[in-house]
């Protein structure tokens, strides 16, 4: 069904970039526009997960520089029986954490600081049992190659407004199919990222509950990333609003409402659906020195004076110290 739904994804965003290339420069204008959009989708396939990260400005970490958090993951993973996913750190005070990858062999999740600063250990299992359920539902490839796309599409808008006005450029429509196309482009690409069902979520909760064993834990993690996500602004989210969908709470301020123009549920029926939870299996709990965490100065590296960065400044105590 991913399958599917991946390849009707890329269908539609070649489709698009077809119709507003035909009215930026008319035939010829379609056919570079589909010959764009065929190097998009390959070049997505393979590198869009990189180039989210890069976006975030996210850095690896292993098991010697966040002990602790690389741990949580490195068992929910094996819960999960997934192969273990790359783990990253985005230096960023915004609770929130995403999931990337084209499948579960070349999976990544990433936390942001913020995050692991705030959530106490249970929560952020919870978290990335979120993530990791995304990679075992094969949300991941779709996620990623949407949130690529839709970036293009905006800037194929721009281009409508610096090249699409020229008389010389075969547009039959003129200057409206150039308003047309500059309308089009950023309302496609919300419509894109609507296109990835808010079910979706619904479904990593339930599955990620499952994982980790605790849909409570989850469902606090949610209540306080969600009141942190609308206090502190993710400077690197909304200078790329294309990714917003792919972060557990949207990262993009003033969207609180569950309605048709958001890219995720409410919080607060999320919540709620984890609540309703009675049939899950507990599992064990996430603390410091259990087989599931690592003993470490801190969440973020194994020593008091250097992080996942490299630096030398003390890095920020977490819920674990």
């Amino acid at each position: 069904m991913n399958m599917i739904r991946t390849a009707m994804l890329l269908a539609f965003m070649t489709a698009l970039f077809m119709g507003v290339g035909y009215l930026i420069g008319g035939t010829s204008g379609m056919a570079i526009a589909f010959l764009f959009a065929a190097g998009m989708n390959l070049f997505s396939y393979w590198n869009a997960d990189k180039m989210v990260l890069r976006m975030q400005h996210a850095m690896e970490v292993d098991r010697a520089s966040a002990p602790e958090y690389y741990g949580i993951v490195e068992n929910l993973a094996q819960r999960a029986n997934l192969p273990m996913p790359k783990v990253y750190i985005i230096d960023n005070d915004q609770p929130n954490a995403f999931a990337t990858g084209r499948n579960p062999e070349n999976a990544a999740v990433a936390a942001t600081t913020g995050l692991l600063r705030r959530l106490n250990a249970d929560e952020v299992a919870g978290v990335m049992a979120h993530e990791l359920a995304h990679v075992q539902n094969r949300d991941t490839l779709t996620m990623t190659i949407t949130a690529t796309l839709a970036g293009a599409i905006s800037m194929l808008g721009n281009f409508a407004f610096f090249f699409g006005g020229n008389r010389d450029n075969n547009n039959p429509l003129g200057i409206i199919g150039v308003l047309v196309a500059m309308i089009v482009a950023p309302l496609a690409a919300m419509i894109v990222q609507m296109a990835i069902s808010r079910t979706r979520e619904y479904s990593a909760d339930r599955r990620g509950a499952e994982i980790c064993g605790n849909p409570h834990a989850l469902a606090s993690a949610l209540n306080k990333i969600a009141r942190g996500a609308h206090q502190i602004v993710n400077v690197d989210a909304e200078r790329n609003p294309a990714t917003a969908h792919m972060f557990i709470i949207n990262p993009l301020s003033g969207q609180r409402m569950d309605n048709l123009f958001s890219t995720h549920p409410a919080t607060e029926n999320r919540i709620a659906a984890l609540q309703a939870m009675t049939d899950i299996q507990p599992g064990p709990r996430f603390e410091r020195g259990s087989s599931f965490s690592r003993p470490a100065a801190n969440p973020f590296g194994g020593g008091s004076t250097s992080g996942p960065w490299g630096g030398a400044q003390k890095p920020p105590r977490g819920p674990w110290s």
